[in-house]
């Protein structure tokens, strides 16, 4: 299109209008221009001196050390329960010998040896046993076993287990010892049948009161309340009525003491009763024959 020479133009800049100039106030040409950076200070405060305050560098914030880890408190191990055997709830147990014909016993409970040297007629001292069911193992001297066998153990109990004779070796027989405190200044007693192939037995005084009546082998009589004094008992197979259950032992006359029952005794005894004991008189065997009966007396 042709140009109008009439037509007004708007003027072109001058060359270097609009760029920086250098020291000599010479326009800097050539490239894209640049926008001056502000003087150093430039829209700061000033001092006094007309300098200006420049802002002090903005401190580092020291990284927060990490929180230290807290070593964790070492758990105190609670210890397990410890499981108790059974020897720690104790029952109180002795050993009788009443098996006529047999040496000298040696007994455990389990592997706990609970007598020693236990010859016929004899007793052990009692000894804490487990409670339980338990294997009571009766051997001689010489270590040959003549029986094992297991029995119940109650906890807190006092008993006595005699070695008894039965028919081709041996058996046990628990008899429990618990008995009420006499009081009044009497004592207990009570008679156990251990004879083996014995008839019943009558228990009768002097003045021919029968204590017990019928008393049969591995009997042992319920206690009876006896006074302080000197008794004479006699054993024998009578058709005599025995006094009440409830009657306790009275004081025997001394007019009675050494006199012959007049039924036919298989055997005797004298006993000089205490206060405060508890007596049990044992009859065992002495001989082969039915009636070869010997007592023994045990006093706790």
């Amino acid at each position: 299109m042709p140009v109008n020479p009439y037509e007004p133009m708007i003027p072109l800049p001058d060359e270097g209008a609009g760029l920086p100039i250098d020291d000599a106030g010479n326009a800097m040409t050539g490239g894209t221009p640049v926008i001056p950076l502000p003087d150093e200070g430039a829209g700061l405060p000033i001092d006094d001196e007309g300098n200006a305050i420049l802002p002090p560098s903005t401190p580092s914030i020291p990284s927060i050390p990490s929180t230290p880890t807290i070593p964790s408190t070492p758990s105190t191990p609670i210890p397990s329960t410890p499981s108790y055997p059974n020897w720690f709830q104790a029952a109180r147990v002795r050993f009788l010998h009443a098996a006529y014909g047999y040496p000298t016993f040696r007994i455990r409970i389990n592997s706990i040896r609970m007598a020693n040297w236990l010859t016929y007629a004899s007793i052990s001292t009692y000894g804490r046993a487990p409670a339980g069911y338990q294997t009571v193992t009766v051997s001689g001297m010489d270590g040959y076993i003549y029986l094992q066998k297991t029995i119940p153990i109650q906890y807190g109990t006092a008993s006595t287990i005699a070695v008894i004779n039965r028919a081709g070796g041996l058996d046990l027989l628990q008899i429990q010892d618990s008995c009420c405190s006499p009081g009044d200044g009497s004592s207990n007693f009570r008679v156990g049948n251990l004879a083996y192939n014995s008839p019943p037995m009558d228990v009768l005084l002097g003045d021919g009161r029968v204590v017990y009546s019928d008393v049969r082998f591995k009997e042992t009589t319920s206690f009876k309340r006896i006074r302080p004094g000197e008794y004479q008992f006699f054993f024998a197979e009578t058709d005599l009525t025995p006094m009440p259950a409830w009657m306790d032992i009275e004081t025997l006359d001394s007019a009675f003491l050494g006199e012959q029952h007049p039924a036919e005794t298989v055997a005797s005894v004298y006993i000089n009763v205490l206060r405060n004991n508890t007596y049990t008189v044992y009859l065992l065997r002495s001989g082969a024959e039915q009636n070869a009966i010997q007592t023994m007396v045990v006093i706790d």
